[in-house]
């Protein structure tokens, strides 16, 4: 079975798919077979699922669309919201089951979740239960920008009391320029008890991940 990893992000629109890309990329400099998985896609433009098709132009395992992706809704609202308009209901035990197919052909796989850490999924369930049923250690993306010190804190905190095995997080900096910057990283540093594996600069789209794939395999 390959080793894998859970990225979510403090809210929507935080880079959640440009770091996977870029952790997909690291490892496969590092000989790993690696590959991304979008179980649930919310938002369809310019005839594809953008996230979908960035995860597998990053992975360097043979994959289709849909077994990385077995949820794939056209509305850009939240999943449940998307799931009720087509008449869907997610199924958390399907995606653990194209997970663990997935991971038998890969290394690595990196599974980006939808929105933030406790956004709904279908009536009762969060992407926390999503993290819970696929039991994988979970890395934080941080969009740096105003009021991320406070969503950052409290997704911590969330995944913490959800006793997931909670990594690490990367700082992506997703406004350019941001007041204080590296303030307002240190002061997660200080804050938060796990690493910062990585940041990811404005306009970058690999730097600072050399050392992620050593790191977060030890």
């Amino acid at each position: 079975m390959a080793k894998g990893f859970f990225v979510t992000g403090t809210d929507t629109n935080v880079g959640k798919t440009t770091v996977s890309c870029a952790l997909l990329r690291a490892f496969s400099v590092q000989g790993y077979r690696a590959v991304g998985m979008k179980p649930i896609a919310a938002g369809y433009e310019n005839g594809q699922w953008q996230d979908v098709e960035l995860l597998l132009a990053a992975s360097n395992v043979n994959v289709t669309q849909k077994q990385i992706n077995p949820y794939a809704f056209e509305a850009p609202i939240s999943p449940h919201l998307a799931a009720q308009q087509e008449n869907v209901t997610i199924d958390l035990s399907l995606i653990n089951d194209y997970y663990r197919r997935l991971s038998m052909q890969a290394d690595i796989v990196i599974v980006e979740g939808a929105g933030g850490f406790l956004v709904p999924l279908n009536d009762f369930q969060t992407g926390e239960d999503l993290a819970k049923i696929l039991n994988l250690p979970v890395i934080l993306v941080v969009g740096m920008r105003l009021g991320c010190l406070n969503h950052a804190l409290l997704t911590a905190r969330a995944i913490s009391a959800a006793q997931l095995n909670f990594v690490g997080w990367i700082a992506n900096c997703i406004q350019s320029p941001m007041v204080a910057m590296t303030e307002n990283i240190t002061t997660l540093e200080q804050r938060l008890q796990v690493p910062l594996l990585g940041i990811l600069r404005f306009g970058e789209q690999t730097n600072g991940f050399t050392a992620v794939p050593k790191i977060l395999l030890c």
